[in-house]
């Protein structure tokens, strides 16, 4: 059995000045003031647009992130309904396989510390977890079937893509106070790693009381 944190990781290379810079083309066509783009106006532009909440635009660009988590994060990170997603799936990996390294892998609970009577029954339960998944793939189960033991807590791997405005919109809820511990750990580690490539477009969302 393995215990790991969380971690996400960008699929692709961001240019984010390049992007900065289609996204004020776009939106200029709608008020056809194309000719007031310089090598400068681009920040200001994107500012003015997302003050006035004229976020449709940011719809033209996105960006495909990879995330490692737990399968209770991604059960709410699927509920956003403007993204593209591909999962690695339990009915067709077999953990019991070498690749794997014969073992289970699980995500640690970002609330529970190491030490504590909580987390003991959490690692134990884990535990149980793995030894109930073998058993049964040793009893001649199939992967698909044997999964039925499986808790949240197991480590998944999901590719997400979304456009600039659904990222937004998902920072905006679950980076919130009242989001679930793990799924706010997650998606504070997503939005820190786009600020430090398109602040512009990331730097005014704010954890917001829910």
């Amino acid at each position: 059995m393995r215990i790991i944190p969380p971690s996400c990781e960008i699929i692709g290379d961001i240019d984010g000045p390049a992007m900065v810079r289609r996204i004020e083309l776009i939106g200029r066509v709608c008020y056809k003031s194309e000719d007031k783009i310089t090598d400068t106006s681009a920040a200001k532009f994107i500012a003015m647009i997302l003050k006035s909440g004229h976020e449709s635009v940011l719809e033209h660009e996105k960006i495909t992130v990879r995330v490692v988590c737990d399968r209770g994060v991604t059960h709410e990170i699927v509920r956003h309904r403007l993204a593209s997603y591909s999962q690695e799936s339990t009915r067709y990996c077999n953990y019991s396989k070498d690749k794997f390294g014969g073992e289970l892998t699980f995500i640690k609970p970002c609330y529970l510390e190491e030490g504590t009577d909580t987390y003991r029954i959490w690692e134990t339960a884990m535990q149980d977890a793995e030894r109930s998944y073998l058993a049964m793939l040793e009893a001649g189960a199939k992967p698909e079937e044997a999964r039925a033991v499986l808790p949240n807590s197991l480590k998944t791997e999901l590719v997400m893509t979304m456009d600039i405005r659904e990222w937004r919109h998902f920072f905006r809820l679950r980076t919130a106070m009242r989001a679930h511990p793990q799924m706010r750990e997650l998606a504070q580690m997503i939005l820190d790693n786009f600020r430090e490539r398109i602040p512009v477009l990331f730097d005014d969302i704010q954890p917001q009381e829910r």
